[in-house]
């Protein structure tokens, strides 16, 4: 069956199952490899992508329920080629050491500071809480979000609707 996404501000139309994850048809059918798999259930974050301006996990979103939609992946957070700010500060702050969860971490994050640009402490634990990263860098997660707060007011990723 075939289902047309735009994804990072380009469509692109697919023939897979109705029921075929989305983490698979960006990594697999549109060759995206930022987004990553993780539990495969929704529940850990790695795969979270921008449905529409909203946060998903594309690891359990089926591309039937987003067809039709606008989808961001963390390649599509930087624009005209400068990384996002947060992408930055998780540079900066030095964020990763396996990395594997940091994509889905800095789509949420990106998520959280478009809807509130100065979060408190608490604001951002409680929006990262279902992010997890089994490397333990939750405090430097934290400061990377800290060190952008307030500065990027409302960023709008390539591809996503105002």
């Amino acid at each position: 069956m075939a289902f047309s996404l735009t994804i990072n501000g380009q469509r692109h139309t697919v023939d897979v199952d109705s029921d075929t994850p989305l983490l698979w048809v960006i990594r697999d059918e549109v060759g995206l490899k930022g987004t990553k798999f993780g539990c495969g259930a929704g529940l850990c974050g790695a795969c979270t992508v921008h449905v529409n301006g909203q946060p998903a996990r594309s690891c359990s979103t089926p591309v039937a329920s987003v067809d039709g939609a606008s989808v961001t992946t963390i390649e599509g957070l930087s624009k005209d080629g400068q990384l996002h700010p947060l992408q930055q500060a998780w540079i900066d702050q030095g964020v990763p050491q396996c990395g594997y969860c940091q994509s889905g971490q800095i789509m949420t994050a990106a998520h959280l500071l478009n809807n509130n640009p100065s979060p408190s402490r608490q604001d951002i634990v409680t929006a990262m809480t279902g992010n997890l990263c089994r490397c333990g860098t939750y405090s430097r997660i934290v400061a990377a979000v800290e060190a952008v707060a307030g500065s990027v007011g409302h960023y709008q990723p390539a591809g996503e609707d105002a």
